[in-house]
């Protein structure tokens, strides 16, 4: 697959994590009151919102002609699950750090 063919797709799991899951969970941490959530309780947290987006990323039929970008986007999507619990996603890190500094 050629990297033109992907690139929505990397663009969208580029942004996906911070912009759904950490925002959401910061809104939820918020609502609750929770002021100094563990940062892996907000990991935790964002990948449950996150992973509420997975119907989108199953979405294209599963014709051959597909079948590429279904495999990128179970990669991108593993990936990407991954660096959250692991921590090295920086711009969820950036996202924790905000919200413990300012509520």
């Amino acid at each position: 697959m050629r990297n033109d063919e992907r690139y929505e797709i990397q663009r969208a799991f580029d942004l996906l994590p911070h912009v759904i899951g950490a925002s959401w969970a910061s809104v939820e941490f918020r609502m609750k009151g929770i002021k100094k959530p563990t940062r892996e309780e907000f990991r935790e947290k964002t990948l449950e919102y996150l992973k509420m987006a997975e119907p989108i990323f199953e979405s294209y039929p599963d014709d051959e002609e597909f079948d590429a970008i279904r495999k990128y986007i179970d990669f991108r999507k593993k990936e990407e699950y991954k660096k959250i619990v692991s921590g090295l996603n920086k711009e969820i890190e950036k996202r924790y750090d905000r919200y413990v500094d300012y509520g």
